[in-house]
């Protein structure tokens, strides 16, 4: 696939990339090529040249909510991600590129004395990805704070929107699905005491590591699936890991596909799992709560490709 176009433009472009390597389940197959994206200048001139060559291409953040296919994508993949983070503070607002880690942005807050964002702390993933799927912890969400957005629309139109443009549901945002692209948030917090922010940060990081593991050790996606929305006003949401374990599927395991000892809902896999294997467990997992509660457990993880010749077309872009 000829993308010398992006390269010359000192786009890098990797043929043939095995997702297992961009992703932190560390599953998945090939794709038709990479494409390195670190800052919204990059993002936007390869976007808007891939569709001026018709070229389809899938949308991908750090890969850290996403199980690819063993047999990957016949599709070329655009990475929006960087380590290096790109964060400005304007008196109490926060403005930061949607390619930077959502964890960088938690720790800059409370290194500026910002409450608002420390809940975010050790989360793995970018903050366009945490936008666009409404990402939550501890009982806040990310658009709980953010006031606006800096987004590339279908027709390559670049424009500041506001929080209240955007249609944000439980771990879920129309623009995961219409295809605009988030290029900046800008975000408002209030002064906070640092110190505590800071005591905060670090149990919640030590709590998550403890529950969930690390995700660099613990091949995961973090929770499989969203919790369970309340059928009325009274009730609460329910966790989906407690469902799951009062069901029984914590001991289900399929060639070494399983929950994680500390978190039902947590899906890891041990050596020589697939990308398959840990599917077929969603799918046990999902049967056995069905028959045992009656309740419907929705996937929050992203798939990317087909599994058995089932694909999610909502999720290409």
């Amino acid at each position: 696939m000829d993308l010398s176009f992006l390269t010359k433009a000192g786009i890098p472009v990797i043929q043939n990339a095995l997702l297992a390597k961009y992703t932190t389940f560390q599953l998945g197959g090939p794709c038709a090529a990479l494409i390195e994206c670190n800052d919204a200048q990059q993002i936007s001139f390869a976007v808007s040249t891939l569709r001026a060559n018709d070229q389809p291409f899938v949308l991908m953040g750090f890969g850290s909510n996403i199980l690819a296919s063993d047999q990957g994508i016949d599709r070329v993949i655009l990475r929006y991600s960087s380590a290096t983070p790109a964060i400005t503070r304007h008196g109490n607002n926060i403005r930061v590129d949607a390619a930077t880690q959502i964890d960088a942005l938690a720790e800059y807050a409370v290194n500026a004395g910002l409450a608002g964002l420390t809940t975010f702390s050790g989360i793995p993933g970018t903050v366009g990805g945490a936008i666009a799927g409404n990402a939550g912890a501890y009982g806040a969400q990310i658009s709980d704070s953010l006031i606006t957005l800096t987004v590339l629309d279908k027709n390559n139109s670049v424009s500041i929107i506001p929080r209240h443009a955007v249609k944000f549901a439980y771990r879920d945002s129309d623009i995961k699905h219409n295809g605009t692209i988030i290029l900046s948030a800008e975000f408002t917090l209030l002064p906070g005491d640092k110190a505590g922010m800071s005591k905060q940060r670090a149990d919640i990081i030590r709590e998550r590591e403890s529950k969930h593991g690390r995700w660099q050790e613990t091949p995961c996606a973090g929770s499989f699936f969203r919790n369970v929305e309340p059928t009325s006003q009274a009730d609460r949401r329910q966790s989906a890991g407690g469902i799951i374990e009062q069901a029984g599927g914590k001991s289900l395991n399929v060639n070494g596909a399983h929950s994680y000892a500390r978190h039902a809902n947590i899906i890891t896999r041990d050596n020589g799992a697939s990308a398959l294997d840990v599917y077929d467990l969603t799918l046990a997992i999902q049967e056995l709560v069905k028959k045992k509660t009656g309740i419907e457990l929705i996937r929050e993880v992203r798939l990317l490709g087909t599994f058995n010749g089932i694909g999610d077309p909502v999720d290409f872009w």
